[in-house]
């Protein structure tokens, strides 16, 4: 029998700093109130000066191995989701993040899918498992957003935080990962982009910039019909689903999918408002947050939804094979 792809754990890293909607009406031209009620965002998470998105990556992956029931040699490859990597084209987040768990010959890279990099991510391990070309394949979204911010920016900024969030994917045909879907329409790549600030006062060399109000309807109708589709595809019903995490980008987003797919407000995991939108991060650090709180449980079926710049956007169903939180 065909060896099928399983998350065998999750794990995640936050930094311990918090900047809340509070801090940013000091420099900015905001409240709480503004901010809370077009994102639902009350507070994100910001890396250290020193912290590198490595460095948050490498804390969620050595949970991860852990959960797993393994050691860090056992993992043959690592893949890492960024955009805000530790350097700008090389070496790769995931050969630094290698470098911390003291592994060398395996594979480790990085790619670039924006705030469905976890998605992505998911493709390409289930891949590599399910052609028996790797045993245990470490998938990580990691970012420092911040890094990439310009603070001046009150409909950029106050949206995203740091975090990391990772998994190892394994062989398990009683859990597997049922199907995966990611699609890209490039034509959509000036409205949500990181590039040369064209402020004179902006000091730092790169900066996200947005179309807020453009990406907001694109990211809607898109993800309500991914998610339709991948269930159709799959002869699933939303009855079938236990949980639903959903990239955390605003809850406004969100909610609006939510409804489409008809969900209980109980199986619609929630976590943009302590977070942010921590793009590659988002989905993983959701489900971990789920996990640590045992709402998310062996077995589980669970849809996973994401939409980030590119446009770049994707889909999974899985059935989670991890242990139980409460059982570790």
């Amino acid at each position: 029998m065909k060896n099928k792809a399983s998350i065998k754990s999750i794990a995640a890293y936050v930094p311990n700093k918090i900047l809340d909607n509070k801090d940013l009406e000091k420099f900015l031209d905001t409240d709480d109130e503004w901010i809370s009620k077009r994102t639902g965002i009350k507070e994100r998470r910001i890396a250290e000066d020193d912290e590198k998105t490595s460095d948050l990556g490498t804390k969620a992956a050595i949970l991860a191995i852990q959960r797993a029931g393994l050691e860090a040699k056992d993992i043959d490859a690592i893949i890492v989701a960024t955009l805000s990597p530790d350097y700008f084209t090389m070496p790769s987040t995931a050969c630094k993040i290698a470098a911390n768990l003291g592994l060398k010959d395996i594979t480790a890279f990085d790619i670039s899918a924006a705030c469905s990099g976890f998605i992505y991510l998911l493709e390409l391990a289930k891949s590599f498992i399910e052609s028996s070309l790797k045993k245990n394949v470490l998938i990580i979204g990691a970012e420092k957003a911040s890094s990439v911010m310009d603070y001046n920016d009150r409909g950029v900024c106050i949206l995203f935080g740091d975090g990391a969030g990772a998994c190892v994917v394994s062989a398990d045909n009683d859990f597997p990962i049922i199907d995966v879907h990611t699609a890209s329409d490039g034509s959509y790549s000036d409205l949500l982009m990181i590039q040369r600030s064209q402020k004179a006062d902006v000091k730092m060399p790169l900066a996200m910039q947005m179309k807020g109000n453009e990406v907001f309807k694109v990211a809607v109708q898109t993800l309500q019909n991914d998610a339709i589709n991948i269930l159709k595809k799959n002869n699933l019903s939303k009855d079938d689903i236990d949980l639903f995490i959903p990239h955390q980008a605003n809850l406004r987003i969100i909610k609006a999918v939510q409804e489409k797919l008809g969900l209980d407000d109980k199986k619609c995991i929630l976590t943009v408002q302590k977070f942010g939108n921590t793009s590659a991060a988002s989905i993983p650090m959701a489900m971990n947050e789920a996990y640590e709180n045992n709402i998310l449980k062996r077995g589980n079926i669970i849809l996973l939804d994401a939409f980030g710049g590119g446009f770049v956007w994707g889909s999974a169903l899985l059935k989670f094979g991890g242990k139980n939180y409460s059982d570790l």
